[in-house]
């Protein structure tokens, strides 16, 4: 069975740093896609970042480009999200998400299999 486990939330002020962190179980990812979402209050899911296991190729939504960075450890079975420059913008439940087949990375109906999440709040 596949879990998908996040940690790394907190708070965090305003142009600080946060680290999240998705351990992966239950088979083998090398072929899956995984991906970050968040959805803050009052308002829709929305695609953060993504990574193919695999070849390591990355995907980001234009308003976290430069400031965040997605990226695995083969051994460890996990996938990182290292948020820097955070903005109140930022505050959201963070999602952890894998799929073993995607068409568009930002799509979450995609992903086939979802973590419980993570709260990241920043402070002005």
């Amino acid at each position: 069975q596949v879990q998908l486990v996040e940690s790394g939330g907190g708070l965090v002020q305003a142009g600080g740093s946060l680290r999240l962190s998705c351990a992966a179980s239950g088979r083998t990812f090398s072929s899956y896609i995984m991906g970050w979402f968040r959805q803050a209050p009052g308002k829709e899911r929305e695609f953060v970042a993504a990574i193919r296991w695999s070849y390591g190729s990355t995907y980001y939504t234009d308003s976290v480009k430069g400031r965040f960075t997605i990226s695995r450890d083969n051994a460890k079975n996990t996938v990182y999200l290292q948020m820097n420059s955070l903005k109140p913008e930022d505050t959201a439940v963070y999602y952890c998400a894998a799929s073993y087949s995607v068409y568009d990375v930002v799509h979450g109906y995609e992903y086939h299999y979802w973590g419980q999440g993570t709260q990241v709040t920043v402070s002005s």
